[in-house]
């Protein structure tokens, strides 16, 4: 009878079920809790190879902002706007650069300064809109970068870039490569985590699995997305009510059968499904402790605001992020959308800093008043920037899409405190000193988990790929 079954599987239902079926038997080696420790990298293949030094971050909060933050409105302060404002923007200065369908029936390109003061603020004496009321507390404490560039100029492109180094879809997140290369520091939780900050803005780019996926790696290094609404995770409460020692016995046993079954047919998929339930039995106890607030104290609720309280607020999953951090989690990444602002800036740029200030703000000070900012690197960031020019009449005036130059910041986790990076001109339109593109951004970040992002690649279709593909140097300058 063993035979028949053998017999069974052809060769055409062997590599039809190749991909998956060695994608699962992966996962089940990741849910091994011998695996799992912190001592051991999840990937047999990159074993003691990874980190390749003394690393300065354990692991990543990465705050994408979802549509693409101004930041001639936020973080890249242009004096030289006072004088310049409602001129058209010169030829020169756009150098033929390409333009979005959006804007390039535009006859003129009226410069437009940001309605929001900049001030100085910190020892530091960092420039910071009046949008930032919250994180102006804490420049000190963060590094900004005003020269990223990228090549991509529409979102889906762009976001796919910044996630996985490549435009096209099909290449490993940031966290997968991570995850890929580290493994994991707790047996109960994934390394790799996705929170999704609920949407209040009324036009908001789309967000896809793939952009926290793993590409051509192994499917267990994929980000695992948490809910905003309800639990978590699905199928977190027992539905039969029964206590946990029955539940252990009825997996225990459960799993003999589908062992029996294994040796049957040698269908892999079976060693998926037992590490299914393995992940789901240890998930039920971890995921509610993490998500239960009621231990935080007033003071944390202080911190991060009464949104804290609300779940999917942006708030919220910062606070969630640094729970997670505390309980071992490598890559947590927390989107938030609806940065992507053609029209009326005035009405809705508002309304987004609103939203994430102070969670931000105050994970940098959580981390930091509990030791942990040091070995947390926090990234914040867009997929490209915003036009100086309006989109649309000035009174009602949108940014269009802008490649060329924007700005975003970091913290801790090896980065220099209290530190501006990069210059652009007095346009902000074109970097003029210390670029810093995606590849480099993304080779910077593997050097503060102690990674050389030339040595961290993955054979696929006969050949070797990393994430910053046969580009990218590592910003020193801003590494302590």
């Amino acid at each position: 009878m063993k035979n028949d079954m053998n017999l069974d599987i052809t060769r055409r239902h062997f590599f039809g079920r190749s991909s998956t079926g060695l994608g699962t038997m992966a996962l089940a080696s990741l849910l091994n809790p011998n695996l799992l420790s912190g001592d051991q990298p999840a990937n047999p293949a990159v074993a003691g190879k990874f980190p390749n030094f003394a690393p300065k971050a354990k692991r990543v909060i990465y705050l994408l902002q979802s549509g693409a933050p101004s930041q001639v409105d936020l973080l890249d302060y242009k004096p030289s706007l006072e004088k310049l404002h409602l001129t058209d923007l010169p030829d020169s200065v756009r150098g033929g650069q390409r333009l979005t369908g959006m804007t390039a029936g535009q006859k003129t390109f009226p410069v437009v300064k940001s309605p929001w003061a900049f001030r100085q603020h910190g020892q530091s004496g960092t420039w910071m809109s009046d949008l930032f009321p919250h994180l102006s507390k804490v420049v000190d404490d963060i590094c900004v970068v005003k020269s990223m560039h990228t090549e991509a100029i529409n979102h889906d492109p762009a976001i796919t870039f910044f996630q996985s180094g490549h435009q096209q879809p099909g290449r490993p997140s940031i966290g997968a490569w991570l995850s890929y290369g580290l493994g994991s520091e707790t047996e109960n939780l994934p390394a790799f985590v996705v929170l999704l900050t609920k949407n209040t803005f009324h036009q908001a780019q789309p967000l896809y699995d793939r952009l926290w996926g793993s590409g051509f790696l192994p499917s267990q290094y994929q980000g695992v997305k948490f809910r905003s609404q309800g639990d978590p995770v699905l199928y977190l409460n027992d539905p039969t009510n029964r206590d946990a020692a029955a539940r252990r016995g009825m997996l225990d046993r459960l799993e003999k059968l589908n062992q029996l079954r294994f040796q049957q047919t040698g269908d892999p998929e079976i060693n998926a499904r037992i590490a299914q339930y393995e992940m789901a039995y240890r998930m039920q106890t971890s995921v509610p402790e993490l998500a239960d607030f009621s231990d935080e104290p007033e003071s944390t609720f202080e911190l991060y605001g009464d949104e804290a309280k609300q779940p999917g607020s942006h708030a919220a999953n910062c606070l969630m992020a640094r729970r997670m951090a505390e309980r071992g989690v490598r890559f947590i990444q927390v989107f938030h959308r609806g940065w992507d602002h053609h029209s009326n800036v005035n009405k809705y740029l508002p309304n987004l800093c609103r939203e994430t200030d102070q969670g931000s703000a105050a994970l940098i000070a959580d981390l930091k008043q509990r030791g942990m900012l040091e070995d947390t690197l926090v990234v914040w960031a867009g997929e490209f920037g915003r036009t100086v020019y309006a989109q649309g009449r000035p009174e009602t005036f949108g940014r269009d899409h802008h490649p060329r130059c924007f700005s975003i910041w970091m913290a801790g986790g090896g980065v220099k405190p209290g530190i501006s990076y990069g210059q652009t001109d007095d346009f902000c339109y074109n970097v003029v000193e210390n670029p810093v593109h995606v590849h480099d951004f993304h080779a910077t970040m593997l050097h503060c988990m102690g990674i050389d992002h030339e040595k961290l690649t993955h054979r696929f279709q006969g050949r070797d790929y990393r994430l910053t593909d046969v580009h990218g140097h590592v910003v020193k300058d801003i590494l302590v």
